[in-house]
């Protein structure tokens, strides 16, 4: 996708009602560590959990569509009141049009943040696309808008706090945890 304009970039996030987030790359910052039982280890970042708390409170539906399968990813899922999980998704495409008829959606009012080569083919059909500033030089270009924050250091938050600025609802939430 071309460069939008920062008008244009305010006017898609405007339109957004689900977003959606890849997991390994996005969510975590890409390592994968595994136990001697084969146990998986991820870390996540408070403030990427927090802004998919806050995202969900204003109305905008939250998924993830990731290739792996992970307990780790489902308690932590379950724990955030993120309702629509896809896991084991070789193809996500497959997931993106599920869950896009569920929500009964068009393709303009979904954002999704990926970082790899698995995310590349939904980056390029959703209205939002948005590629963690680590992210694999397709996607970057596939992208609408580039986070600051690599994977797992804060990139969540901040294109939750992108979108929630653009639809006029992130004052609100400040103001929920205000004294």
């Amino acid at each position: 996708m071309s460069a939008l304009s920062p008008a244009a970039l305010r006017t898609a996030a405007c339109r957004i009602r689900l977003v959606i987030f890849d997991v390994d790359g996005v969510l975590t910052n890409g390592q994968l560590m595994l136990g001697p039982a084969g146990e998986e280890w991820k870390v996540f970042h408070g403030r990427d959990g927090q802004g998919l708390v806050m995202l969900q409170h204003t109305g905008i539906a939250v998924g993830i569509i990731t290739g792996r399968h992970s307990p780790v990813v489902a308690a932590r899922m379950a724990e955030l009141g993120v309702e629509y999980v896809y896991q084991g998704q070789q193809n996500k495409l497959v997931a993106l049009e599920d869950l896009r008829q569920r929500l009964g959606l068009t393709l303009e009012e979904i954002c999704y943040v990926g970082d790899d080569l698995p995310d590349l083919a939904v980056l390029q059909r959703v209205g939002l696309p948005v590629s963690v500033a680590d992210g694999h030089p397709q996607c970057l270009a596939a992208a609408a808008y580039c986070t600051r924050a690599a994977g797992g250091t804060g990139a969540a938050r901040e294109i939750c706090e992108f979108i929630m600025r653009a639809q006029g609802t992130l004052a609100g939430q400040y103001a929920r945890y205000a004294g």
